[in-house]
């Protein structure tokens, strides 16, 4: 497997990326877009075995995260999330023209990635969501909402609530080595950041049943932090004819750090042998 890593500039901010090649040339290529707090570092291990198997692994850290530049835990808006996807993307097809990409979103990056979708389906032949956001929670009331949308505008980096890193796997190594890990963001995420992804539920909500290229949605039954109705309700939702499915009993919010991860993978891995046929 060979890496290599950089910068390259969106707007005012420097945005960090890795990938990951097998020794052959690729078959086609898969963009990682990791969830809040965290950075695409932390998908080495999916990296490495998807290489092995004739897949190049493309991943950068969002804005506010891991090696990329801006306030941790903070986005301005949507687009402030979206459009360096769009530009590394772009990135990706003149480095290995014609191969296809499939978008791999977990969590907020799924989030994020139902939203890219909304606008850019055309660019991507499929997608990979695990442990999507795409509802708000029961507790959040209304009043929460507009009170959220208050500090996003006059407090917009003032500190609400932090995640449950407990939440992450079953495996105590996996979570220990997530709040060892330098380059995650333990703290509090910002009200800004929290309205953004409000918005995006929204436009979820609003838009997503145009979503019509292949989805693959993946979802811990006890995951605490993203309730599996997120991917039920996005399964229903998404007007896709390859739309599949895949709730794992048991399992954690991150999927692919779970004991049983190569279940995960190889489920992966057929489904998209099953769309090149």
């Amino acid at each position: 497997m060979k890496q290599q890593e950089g910068y390259f500039s969106e707007q005012d901010q420097s945005i960090f990326y890795r990938y990951w090649l097998p020794e052959s040339p690729p078959r086609a290529i898969l963009l990682v877009v990791h969830g809040l707090n965290e950075h695409c570092g932390r998908y080495q291990h999916l990296a490495a075995y998807f290489t092995e198997r004739g897949y190049g692994v493309y991943g950068l850290d969002l804005v506010g995260h891991g090696k990329s530049s801006g306030t941790r835990s903070f986005a301005r808006d949507l687009p402030a999330l979206i459009d360096p996807i769009l530009t590394y993307l772009d990135m990706i097809k003149e480095w290995q023209p014609g191969l296809p990409v499939y978008l791999v979103g977990h969590s907020m990056g799924g989030l994020i990635g139902a939203n890219f979708l909304i606008d850019h389906q055309d660019k991507v032949q499929g997608a990979v969501l695990s442990g999507s956001l795409t509802l708000l929670p029961e507790y959040v009331s209304d009043f929460t909402i507009k009170i959220g949308k208050f500090l996003s505008s006059v407090l917009p980096k003032m500190r609400l609530l932090a995640l449950d890193s407990e939440g992450i796997s079953q495996d105590k190594a996996v979570v220990q080595a997530y709040k060892d890990d330098p380059l995650v963001f333990n703290g509090k995420m910002t009200a800004r950041i929290s309205n953004v992804m409000n918005d995006g539920i929204a436009r979820i909500a609003a838009e997503g049943s145009i979503i019509s290229l292949p989805v693959l949605l993946l979802h811990g039954s006890a995951d605490s932090l993203c309730d599996p109705e997120c991917s039920k309700y996005l399964h229903k939702l998404i007007s896709s004819q390859q739309n599949q499915l895949i709730i794992y009993d048991g399992f954690f919010h991150e999927v692919y750090n779970e004991p049983e991860q190569e279940t995960v993978f190889n489920d992966v891995l057929n489904w998209l042998n099953g769309l090149s046929g």
